[in-house]
């Protein structure tokens, strides 16, 4: 049987601004996403019968159709009932290392692995395009892993426009497993604190562009300026989030207070956070440190970097 194994990498948000509603229910959004090399390994294996089968060796994460994984397969198999007739189903395992419920991204990594791996094992031949269009369907966030590397991503976040890639940017990253924050809670709470300061006239492109404040960190990312990017980092979620969440504004307040943190904050709607670091020893040193402070074995505590690229083949 013919099989593929893939990297699936998270992402972090380096910036997250909300500028108003959409007609379609959604935010108007302008992020800067970035990809880190905490990653997941998928492994996806064509069957005789046509059916979609998902595995994982995590026991939080559901293997039917609830699954974007699960989703990814099926979407597929509608898409190319043909393929699906000539080179039979699929049989997925998914092996995580990205926490659960993050705000990394996880889940919709995988479903980019999976997309990617079913055109390599049903031989489609779709461009990087064709599987972000794809991708969309099920999530905004999924276009953006299935290249990864640095973007500024707007609409509801699945409009993609490449920035300079950042390498090697050590970071230390912290997640409690318990604890989970809904996105879609976090963005109607948003509405209900800060829905009077949305733009009204989304067609207005002069007045949108007024209010996007991502400019700074733009300029440091195109200088490759660690140091800038950390001090103009911004998300505007973390104003209902954290008020919510002593455990999450506890989080970042340690990272903030450590010697080698050059910037923290937390990534999408939380409850991850991570911290900048000026080098992987400080990173290393740091993860120590926050250990000591906050002894809780229910923080997962991470180091990680950077990376330039998305979904991988790691082998056949």
């Amino acid at each position: 049987m013919r099989s593929y194994k893939l990297i699936a990498p998270a992402k972090i948000n380096l910036s997250l601004e909300i500028i108003g509603d959409r007609p379609d229910g959604y935010h108007e959004l302008v992020m800067i996403l970035q990809s880190i090399d905490l990653a997941d390994e998928i492994e996806i294996h064509s069957i005789s019968d046509e059916t979609i089968r998902v595995h994982c060796n995590h026991p939080q994460v559901p293997t039917d159709k609830s699954n974007l994984v699960y989703r990814a397969a099926e979407l597929m198999a509608t898409k190319f009932p043909q393929a699906l007739a000539k080179y039979g189903g699929v049989d997925i395992t998914l092996n995580k290392h990205i926490p659960v419920a993050a705000g990394l991204a996880g889940g919709s990594t995988n479903a980019a692995a999976v997309l990617v791996g079913i055109d390599l094992l049903w031989n489609l031949g779709l461009t990087q395009t064709e599987i972000e269009e794809l991708g969309s369907i099920l999530g905004s966030d999924i276009p953006f892993c299935v290249a990864g590397g640095t973007v500024i991503a707007t609409g509801r976040g699945e409009q993609l426009s490449p920035l300079p890639t950042l390498d090697h940017i050590y970071i230390v990253l912290g997640k409690y497993r318990s604890l989970e924050v809904s996105t879609a809670w976090a963005y109607k709470t948003y509405r209900q604190e800060y829905g009077s300061t949305y733009l009204r006239d989304t067609n207005d492109l002069a007045s949108r562009a007024a209010a996007v404040h991502s400019a700074p960190v733009v300029k440091a990312i195109l200088a490759k300026d660690a140091v800038a990017i950390a001090k103009t980092m911004h998300n505007d979620l973390e104003k209902v989030v954290l008020p919510s969440y002593p455990q999450v504004l506890q989080l970042k307040e340690v990272f903030a207070s450590q010697p080698g943190v050059i910037g923290t904050m937390m990534s999408g709607s939380g409850p991850s956070v991570f911290a900048l670091c000026a080098s992987q020893s400080q990173a290393e040193q740091i993860q120590q440190q926050v250990r000591q402070i906050i002894p809780n074995e229910d923080l997962e505590l991470f180091v990680t970097r950077t990376i330039t690229h998305g979904i991988q083949v790691a082998g056949k």
